[in-house]
């Protein structure tokens, strides 16, 4: 057996310490067995070949659709956060490197971790994906993310999910909600809010479809070129807004997806459904309608197979809340049937 010697490089976190680490080579190691004798006479390119560390294949061959950066919460069991977000972005072909926030990562050690990215050349992306952030320090370090990437790649699409509360609830401390304002809203690319949290955004009740097309058309105003109110209830029905603009100075365009109820209540829904729209618009940047169609499209059909499942194990979907079905339903992320259509407003 021939044994060569080989650099490898990881990120590791000890303690909130990112580092750098290599294995040794003989000369670190002397214990180490000796080449083979007739195989020292190698040439000097294909000694420097096997003595180079292995490139990361996501830069050397990157992924045609992009590079994802997700950073938001993880659970052991069930999907939510960055469990509800990296398997579909990797089935519509995303390159995913996810941190996950809130388990046990604070602002200092999400920073540590940039560093580390960055100190192994390992920083350029073509997206940013937050989600769910349960402090104002932790936040703040996203911001000074958003720069550092922007640094590496100007044309870094972010996409925010500025998760805060629903149903007339917040579940983060009130002051994030200034913060989103503030200082997030205004370099995020895509906004993808539920009506609750346009509402705190904006400061704006939303109890029309014509609130709902003026609040984004506040959040335009305020930095973000495509706006996604993913969940809005009128008059007992539930509707996606969409809102675009391809130049500040131009209107927005604007369309409705008209979403029927399921009567059941879905862990990760928002997480998901964030997902897809960062997925299907890449693929789709000049039109923002199909995107969603499919996104909504595919959203609907793993919560239909959600509930199926639930109702053939003997349980009772609206008794409790659900986990949605991804693995089962990877079909339908990767082909959705589109059933649900754009209506475009004039």
């Amino acid at each position: 057996m021939h044994c060569f010697s080989r650099l490898i490089s990881s990120l590791v976190v000890n303690d909130g310490v990112t580092t750098k680490t290599e294995l040794p080579n003989h000369a670190q190691n002397p214990k180490m067995p000796p080449l083979n004798p007739e195989h020292e006479s190698t040439s000097s390119l294909k000694e420097s070949t096997l003595m180079a560390p292995p490139p990361i294949l996501s830069l050397a061959l990157p992924s045609e659709i992009g590079r994802v950066l997700s950073i938001q919460s993880h659970t052991v069991q069930g999907d939510v956060g960055n469990k509800s977000a990296v398997f579909p972005l990797q089935l519509l072909g995303h390159d995913v490197d996810p941190i996950h926030s809130g388990q046990v990562l604070n602002g200092q050690q999400l920073w540590d971790l940039i560093e580390g990215l960055e100190a192994n050349d390992l920083l350029f992306y073509t997206h940013l994906l937050t989600g769910y952030i349960g402090s104002v320090s932790f936040l703040n370090t996203v911001l000074e993310v958003v720069k550092k990437l922007r640094t590496v790649n100007p044309k870094l699409t972010y996409v925010c999910d500025p998760v805060m509360g629903d149903e007339g609830k917040l579940y983060v401390p009130q002051e994030l909600v200034s913060v989103y304002r503030e200082k997030v809203v205004p370099v995020a690319s895509m906004l993808t809010p539920n009506q609750f949290e346009a509402e705190q955004l904006t400061g704006f009740r939303i109890a029309s479809e014509e609130d709902g097309r003026e609040a984004c058309n506040i959040l335009h105003a305020a930095g973000p070129s495509k706006v996604m109110l993913t969940s809005i209830c009128i008059d007992g029905n539930l509707l996606l807004i969409g809102s675009y603009r391809k130049e500040k100075a131009d209107s927005p365009e604007q369309f409705k997806i008209v979403i029927p109820k399921i009567p059941a209540y879905f862990t990760g829904t928002g997480d998901l459904m964030t997902a897809l729209l960062l997925g299907w618009s890449n693929r789709y940047p000049d039109n923002l309608e199909k995107a969603a169609e499919l996104a909504v499209s595919s959203l609907q059909a793993v919560l239909l197979r959600t509930v199926d499942d639930y109702q053939r194990a003997g349980f009772d979907p609206q008794t409790s809340s659900l986990e949605i079905r991804l693995i089962q339903s990877q079909d339908d992320i990767r082909n959705p049937q589109v059933k649900l259509k754009a209506e475009r407003y004039i």
